[in-house]
């Protein structure tokens, strides 16, 4: 499983999150403690928000830990709001294009954990994604998939409803496919001016996802960066976080979101 950060607040350099806390992102890609696999070595990402409304993404398959050019641009580039993603395949190609975080239009997206099965319903799903989306396809993953079909469904009114959805879609293709592995999804979607943080799964054993208000802003993330827990709350199983902008952040359960009948 992958590993991934979210910050939203006052602007930070992105190396005080990314590299330079006791367990960092850098460090948890070879020493993750919550994950399936301790090593994430599939390539990593960076996407922040500069002066201009779209993100900017720096992707390679070189591991985090060895990559030098992520250690200068996180010394150098300061954001109010950015992502950084460690990657574990699930099983499609370790190349640039499946790297998270990806972006489209002024959004980012990162995603932890898999649909089951992917590789029998990969076409299928593919083909509910609308061509003037399909276009923007780069990679192979299922999560870029899910991301692109939530936007067909209307991510820019409600991401929660639209992120429901296309996991909805895709566990009916799995029912119909007989597949028994599960679907799961942690995964971080942001505008740059608000932030939702998904916790879902449909056998209920979701990844991991933790947050905390600093002094600063908000940290989302796949494991506490500092190694402990405490200071960390946990998005219980089933669980949402908004954080939006003039309002107090806030996780919901499964009952708000009609998650129940997408997962």
């Amino acid at each position: 499983m992958c590993r991934f950060l979210a910050y939203h607040g006052d602007p930070v350099y992105l190396d005080e999150l990314v590299c330079a806390p006791t367990h960092s992102l850098v460090h948890q890609s070879l020493h993750a403690a919550e994950a399936q696999t301790e090593t994430n070595g599939d390539g990593f990402g960076i996407g922040w928000y500069g002066d201009r409304p779209e993100p900017g993404l720096y992707r390679d398959v070189r591991p985090a830990w060895s990559d030098e050019n992520l250690r200068s641009l996180s010394r150098q580039i300061r954001a109010r709001t950015f992502f950084a993603h460690v990657r574990a395949s699930t099983g499609t190609a370790t190349t640039r294009a499946n790297c998270h975080p990806f972006a489209h239009g002024r959004h980012l997206f990162m995603h932890n954990g898999q649909i089951g099965g992917y590789p029998r319903i990969r076409r299928r799903l593919e083909a509910m994604i609308p061509d003037g989306l399909y276009e923007a396809r780069q990679g192979t993953t299922d999560s870029e998939a899910l991301f692109l079909l939530a936007l067909a469904h209307g991510l820019d009114r409600d991401p929660v409803a639209a992120m429901a959805a296309s996991v909805s879609a895709a566990r009916g293709l799995m029912r119909e496919a007989e597949i028994d592995e599960p679907l799961r999804f942690t995964a971080v979607l942001t505008d740059g001016e608000s932030l939702t943080a998904y916790r879902w799964a449909c056998d209920g054993r979701p990844p991991s996802l933790y947050w905390r208000e600093t002094g600063t802003g908000l940290a989302v993330v796949s494991e506490p960066i500092d190694g402990l827990r405490a200071g960390w709350a946990e998005v219980p199983k089933g669980g949402t976080l908004l954080a939006r902008t003039g309002q107090p952040v806030r996780v919901v359960g499964p009952e708000e979101t009609g998650l129940r009948a997408a997962a």
